[in-house]
């Protein structure tokens, strides 16, 4: 958690705080409403909640999560950052059947919990930095789960979104008077659609949600995502290549964090390779290109022989050969005049989704269990010279 997302919780502390001692009446709710607008989208958004396992991402004083876990019969985990806030939440909802309600950071809880159902947040993620908090969403949802969310789009003065990833100062205005700073990832649609994209998520449908009153400028949005259940990979172009680039490596790296992939300039998430230069080894190309495209560096005795693709595309056969690297040194980084760049560790739970195809081919070789789309190629798995046996998918 950032010195922004630190401030923030000090305001929340503040806010619950203030309500606590003021006693602030809330009335109950019969149903959820997204946004300003009292005829906007309800419960009807979320479909049948029986029994499922939903997560409200800063449930505040508790309403929504009671609402949803007295109603559907939902296992309902409220959770907010706030210590002020939850104790106005379990104050007023101490014992209803299949809601708990926690004090605790969200990318903390997201990381340690059971996968969800469904997952929604009533105008609470634009207060978090959303590098740090969608992977995390992403990996706690369930294959097909649903991430529901509103955002701030305009506020009220008529100050409008960024395209730019970062936070700004906006006003939280308190009963009674007087007024807390916070701040906010105040967003385009277009960012918010390609942050989620990134981190392996779906958008399904955007709300547009402005307040009633013609005075008040301020707009929301209403997000509705989806984790996909397969992961897509995209074709390769039949354009023909150079004669030396029709034979290829790409390399699987996983470590602690997750397996290495980086975004191709065209769009796809690509494992680290490239095309076998002449007098190379396979193994040496695997180490040459893993170090020109992310500054990784390993040796050759290091890489593993998965095995050998055959494909076509168009009138042109193609080869690529996957490995395997066991070691390596450093962290990657982004290269100069290379064409994939924004090397991250994904989960294997929640890769992303438009694969470049020949990674998703290796990948699936050698892990047949992931849920990978991708047109077939003919596989014919290598001999490791340090072994008696054929390397194996899944070994």
């Amino acid at each position: 958690m950032d010195d922004t997302e630190q401030q923030n919780l000090l305001a929340w502390k503040a806010y619950g705080e203030h309500h606590l001692r003021r006693g602030t009446p809330l009335p109950e709710l019969d149903r959820i409403s997204w946004g300003p607008a009292v005829d906007g989208p309800g419960d009807d958004l979320f479909g049948d909640l029986g029994g499922l396992r939903v997560l409200d991402i800063g449930c505040g004083p508790g309403r929504h999560a009671a609402h949803l876990a007295r109603t559907y019969g939902a296992q309902v985990d409220g959770i907010d950052a706030s210590a002020s806030q939850i104790e106005r939440a379990r104050a007023r909802y101490p014992d209803v059947p299949g809601l708990r309600l926690v004090h605790t950071d969200a990318v903390e809880h997201l990381g340690t919990s059971m996968p969800y159902d469904v997952i929604y947040s009533l105008s609470t993620l634009h207060f978090l930095d959303p590098h740090r908090l969608l992977p995390a969403l992403a990996a706690s949802l369930k294959p097909g789960g649903r991430l529901y969310f509103t955002v701030l789009h305009t506020n009220s003065a008529g100050d409008g979104p960024s395209s730019t990833v970062a936070s700004r100062p906006e006003i939280l205005r308190l009963a009674d008077g007087g007024d807390l700073t916070v701040h906010m990832w105040v967003l385009t649609t277009e960012a918010w659609e390609e942050l989620l994209t990134r981190y392996g998520l779906r958008v399904r449908g955007v709300t547009v949600l402005d307040a009633p009153d013609k005075g008040n400028r301020a707009s929301y949005r209403l997000f509705q995502v989806q984790r996909p259940t397969r992961i897509s990979s995209r074709p390769r172009t039949t354009k023909p290549p150079v004669p030396q680039a029709a034979v290829g490596v790409g390399t699987v790296l996983l470590g602690p964090r997750g397996l290495l992939l980086g975004r191709h300039r065209l769009g796809t998430w690509e494992l680290p390779g490239g095309t076998v230069e002449p007098g190379e080894s396979l193994r040496e190309t695997a180490v040459r290109e893993l170090a020109e495209e992310t500054g990784l560096y390993a040796d050759p005795e290091d890489v593993r022989l998965l095995g050998m693709f055959l494909d076509r595309v168009g009138d042109v056969v193609r080869i690529t050969f996957g490995t395997l690297v066991t070691r390596w040194r450093g962290e990657p980084a982004d290269q100069p005049e290379e064409s994939v760049g924004g090397w991250r560790w994904w989960p294997l739970d929640a890769l992303p989704p438009d694969l470049f195809e020949c990674s998703a081919q290796i990948l699936t070789a050698w892990r047949p269990d992931l849920p990978i789309d991708h047109a077939p190629a003919h596989f014919t798995p290598v001999t490791d010279p340090d072994s008696t046996a054929p390397v194996r998918p899944g070994t």
